[in-house]
């Protein structure tokens, strides 16, 4: 079915430019009875199901879904995002934001101890010829399989950075595009950490470390585990990317210095 096929089953109309992501289209529309909404085309896997399950609080409300479709209808949000502002501010609403959306476990979800199985068995295979330190490395794979034994009693959004966390009317801010598992509400930091990097240029280490230690204090996580979860999710990113390679590889050594 085609969009505009969707547009006249939910009987909505447009309402301005549609607004193009990596994976999704968000196209602004308004309802039957003339509210503004946003059809969004392009989900992750399970996005419905915890919209739905967080009901708007610290997340942009789910008014309708297709998962087949991939197709949700949402509240209408603005374009401006965490991006703009200043880093410590930034860091101190995501680690707010932490808190609301770390509900109990949704059964749908994958878990992340499956995860960290399968990663393992990966980081195990790579040839010692890969371009990440092979240390590195084999600290990702003994991490992985110590952070598999711990629970996974709680939603993560999966995916919470700057660019995902947009102005509303309803709230100053609502998280989007969760990429959601089961799991340790440490798993979050990291791609807080790997965006913006460009305001690390000057000192790597020391922004990589001050933004870690302020969504650590802020969010009251545990250093060590929020670390290891770092270390973990940076080098699974290292060995999935090309030209953020470097990027990667030189987070993963600042955030452990």
């Amino acid at each position: 079915m085609t969009t505009r096929e969707l547009l006249a089953q939910w009987q909505l109309r447009d309402d301005g430019e549609p607004i193009v992501g990596r994976f999704s289209v968000v196209h602004p529309v308004r309802t039957a009875d003339g509210s503004r909404a946003a059809l969004k085309i392009g989900q992750s896997e399970h996005e419905h199901i915890v919209l739905r399950r967080w009901g708007g609080d610290g997340a942009v409300r789910l008014l309708r879904a297709d998962p087949t479709r991939q197709a949700l209808l949402l509240e209408p949000l603005h374009t401006d995002s965490l991006e703009a502002l200043p880093d410590i501010d930034a860091c101190d609403i995501v680690a707010g934001l932490y808190s609301r959306l770390h509900i109990p476990a949704v059964p749908q979800l994958r878990t992340l101890p499956t995860l960290l199985g399968e990663w393992a068995t990966d980081f195990d295979s790579l040839p010692r010829s890969a371009p990440i330190p092979h240390r590195l490395v084999e600290q990702a794979a003994t991490l992985c399989r110590e952070l598999a034994q711990q629970p996974a009693p709680t939603v993560v959004h999966g995916n919470l950075h700057y660019a995902n966390v947009l102005a509303a009317d309803r709230e100053p801010w609502l998280a989007i595009s969760p990429t959601p598992v089961n799991g340790d509400p440490h798993y979050e930091l990291a791609p807080m950490l790997w965006h913006r990097w460009d305001e690390f240029a000057s000192d790597i280490r020391g922004g990589v470390q001050r933004r870690f230690y302020r969504l650590v204090d802020a969010a009251g996580f545990d250093e060590n585990l929020a670390r290891a979860w770092v270390l973990v999710r940076v080098l699974r990113e290292a060995t999935r990317a090309r030209a953020d390679l470097t990027r990667f590889v030189a987070l993963a050594k600042a955030v452990q210095d």
